[in-house]
């Protein structure tokens, strides 16, 4: 049980350190093209990282209805962003061919 805890926390950590990456390149590059690829990887990475949290909080701590409805609002928060930045990934990768 500890192993999966480390571990979920170690991608959780993965997940922030590339969230903090792709957000600093979007907002340094001045082509709009590519500064959407970065802002969709962003939010691809902000996504995994919200499931994650949430897998954390719903399965690995005391139960409580607070934790119950925090883990839900992250699990749906995180599926939209990875959602949304799967799409405009798609979109602004076919924008730079």
């Amino acid at each position: 049980m500890l192993g999966i805890q480390i571990t979920l926390f170690t991608l959780i950590c993965i997940a922030l350190g590339f969230s903090l990456f792709y957000s600093f390149r979007s907002r340094r590059e001045a082509d709009p093209a590519k500064r959407g690829l970065f802002a969709a990887r962003m939010n691809i990475c902000m996504g995994l990282m919200l499931v994650l949290i949430a897998v954390t909080q719903i399965f690995f701590f005391s139960e409580s209805s607070f934790r119950r409805i925090f883990g839900t609002v992250c699990v749906l928060l995180g599926l939209f962003n990875l959602f949304a930045g799967i799409r405009n990934h798609g979109h602004f990768d076919r924008m730079m061919r």
